[in-house]
């Protein structure tokens, strides 16, 4: 009898703990991160999802072009990368769309997010390193950035 006690008590200790155990399921919300500033802000313009030119960006020199990648999700919510072109090098990137529904997501790309940034700058290509801790938003990125790249046609 003590046996089945121990049992019954031991499982019902698991089923409890199995059920309240919270992942980040939520969808991203839009934002956007800049490799110059290196934060995280509100994005300036919508995310389309469509890796074609957008046209110029306000904040990038004369006669730059804007490319937005395709949306790459992964298991902690959607990616999306864009960046702007001048003279057939990246100038600038930005990352409209990223996960950030709860605070872990929101500590881990106000960390990852510039180093990927900056990063994709100095090697002026997809051939980046993900960042540790922060390896399925990294990859998110890295196949959202080469969609972009692709665009502009400079893969």
């Amino acid at each position: 009898m003590r046996r089945i006690t121990v049992w019954l008590m031991s499982t019902l200790a698991a089923v409890v703990l199995l059920f309240s155990y919270r992942t980040s399921l939520g969808t991203a919300a839009p934002a956007a991160t800049t490799a110059a500033e290196g934060t995280i802000a509100d994005p300036t313009t919508a995310a389309t999802g469509d890796p074609s030119p957008t046209g110029s960006s306000g904040a990038a020199t004369s006669g730059s072009t804007t490319y937005t990648g395709s949306v790459a999700s992964t298991r902690w919510g959607d990616v999306q990368v864009s960046i702007t072109v001048a003279d057939g090098k990246i100038t600038a990137v930005s990352v409209p769309v990223y996960p950030n529904s709860n605070g872990k997501d929101q500590q881990i790309n106000a960390r990852a997010l510039p180093i990927l940034t900056r990063e994709t700058i100095a090697a002026q290509s997809a051939d980046i390193d993900t960042v540790s801790g922060a390896t399925i938003t990294s990859d998110g990125y890295i196949e959202s950035l080469q969609a972009a790249l692709d665009a502009a046609h400079l893969a």
